[in-house]
């Protein structure tokens, strides 16, 4: 702006100047006299003012032709003039324009058009790393996916751009079912881009559905470190994975690694039904009944469970039905109104050969809650006070085509799994699986054949049988068992432990 102001000064000056000098010429008498091979020449003031702009104009164009061959000169040479600079001008504009062009025709879904017009700006502009991404996406637009792989990896050339080929390999690889090759390629996108939350999330499941539990764990960290996840989130899934490592373990029969496993699982997040379950028959083993106990109410009491009873069972598995009932008030009062608490009493209760405390344990559960399995202890407790035939055949049918009740569920693809699993097995989603109840329940339950025999009429012998048949795999704990001593007030009350001796004691055993 400065410059242009002085540029409009100078030459506002220079016009008053000329016409300052142009008037003292016309003011003068004399003239000028040129003599040119004893040729005169008389010019008169105007005249000579004239002669000099002619002159001055014909020096100024000599100069610019001499200016125009030499640039030509260096131009024909190779060097940077002001005729490569506007050739060069030109061809970027081109070279932007079908840049342009290729950008929209990708963002159109027209893959040829894209590739076409990434050609042509490649041959104006000479910028791979910005033609090549075009060509390897609309390549893939257009289903040519050898042509993106192989435009993928000139990406891999250029420090720019090798991030950007090694992830285009490796979503074609997940395309292709190369979960191996994928894992790998994702393994090495992080290490480019650790930052990079999509990477970090695919590599996490990758290493999830490969069982690398302990690189599962590193990456779970970064996502941590790098603010991709809340750090409630972190624990439950860090715990996830360390109820994993543990399962792992237990399978290659270590026992000391898998107790550890187990039990750190367990204190990242308690509320984690198999990582409490898994802790506590870890404390079984060791002779920890306290600390089993202490283990399974913390996790009854943030949701009761069928897994949590069965564990809870085998603290004591020489008890008498009587002994039980008495041992396991001490999750049953914790949430006596939750359903399961309910089912998990009245199946004590038969269990005792007590009908009309189970019948009073299970209340209205078989009417407002109408699962397969409350109807079948419901079944259960009729067939015990010897009600008639066609009561315990209605309430058996009802249980057939009943729901299920709270099962295994995904939260990403809904389907229903049979234990818990840390990757769903149908959408490969990572802690996704929740204790809940279907959208839609199951038609039959698990054994629901075991029933017939009930409906048909068989004998009592067979009918009690089919009844203990169709009580789910959970309830397993709640049988009778062989008869042995009493628990006594002063056993019950060794019970009670808290986390602080349990770390104490678990710290002393490792040193």
């Amino acid at each position: 702006m400065l410059w242009s102001l002085i540029k409009v000064i100078l030459f506002v000056a220079l016009i008053a100047a000329a016409t300052l000098g142009a008037g003292y010429l016309m003011e003068t008498d004399g003239g000028i006299r040129i003599s040119i091979a004893e040729t005169e020449f008389n010019l008169g003031p105007l005249q000579a003012v004239i002669a000099a702009l002619l002159l001055v104009l014909v020096v100024w164009l000599f100069i610019k032709l001499v200016g125009l061959l030499v640039a030509t000169l260096r131009f024909l040479n190779g060097d940077e003039t002001a005729i490569s600079r506007y050739f060069a001008r030109n061809r970027e504009r081109k070279g932007f324009q079908a840049l342009a062009d290729g950008m929209m025709a990708l963002a159109s879904g027209e893959g040829r058009l894209a590739m076409k017009n990434a050609q042509k700006a490649e041959k104006y502009l000479h910028r791979p790393d910005l033609t090549n991404l075009i060509t390897a996406q609309a390549a893939e637009m257009a289903g040519d996916h050898k042509a993106a792989e192989e435009t993928y990896k000139r990406l891999l050339a250029d420090d720019r751009t090798r991030f950007v080929g090694v992830r285009g390999i490796m979503k074609q690889k997940l395309a292709e079912g190369d979960t191996d090759r994928a894992l790998k390629l994702a393994e090495k996108a992080f290490a480019l881009k650790p930052k990079h939350e999509e990477t970090q999330d695919i590599l996490l499941r990758l290493q999830a559905e490969h069982g690398d539990w302990a690189g599962a764990r590193h990456t779970l960290g970064a996502k941590l470190k790098h603010g991709s996840m809340p750090r409630d989130v972190y624990r439950r899934r860090d715990a996830v994975l360390a109820l994993s490592e543990a399962k792992d373990v237990l399978s290659e029969d270590s026992t000391i690694e898998q107790r550890e496993a187990a039990i750190e699982a367990n204190r990242l997040s308690p509320d984690l039904i198999p990582a409490a379950a898994m802790a506590a028959r870890s404390y079984i083993d060791q002779n920890k009944p306290r600390y089993a106990a202490r283990v399974l109410k913390k996790a009854w009491e943030a949701q009761p469970h069928p897994d949590l009873a069965a564990a809870f069972a085998e603290i004591q598995p020489e008890e008498t039905p009587e002994q039980r009932i008495k041992r396991f008030q001490t999750l049953t009062k914790l949430k006596p109104d939750h359903p399961e608490t309910r089912m998990l009493s009245a199946e004590l209760y038969l269990a005792a050969e007590d009908f009309p405390a189970a019948r009073r344990a299970l209340g209205d559960l078989a009417q407002s809650e109408p699962t397969a399995r409350a109807l079948a202890i419901m079944a259960a407790i009729e067939r015990g006070e010897g009600a008639d035939e066609s009561v315990v055949r209605a309430y058996l049918t009802r249980a057939l085509t009943a729901s299920r009740g709270p099962q295994w569920v995904c939260d990403n693809c809904q389907s229903i799994h049979n234990h818990w699993m840390p990757v769903c097995s149908n959408c490969s989603g990572f802690d996704t699986l929740a204790w809940r109840t279907p959208a839609e329940g199951e038609v039959a339950m698990p054994g629901s054949t075991g029933m017939l025999p009930l409906i048909v009429g068989k004998s009592p012998a067979a009918t009690e049988l089919a009844v203990a048949e169709d009580v789910p795999a959970a309830e397993e704990p709640a049988s009778p068992a062989e008869d042995s001593p009493a628990e006594t007030p002063s056993e019950a009350a060794e019970t009670e432990v808290t986390d602080a001796e349990i770390v104490e004691d678990d710290a002393t055993q490792k040193r």
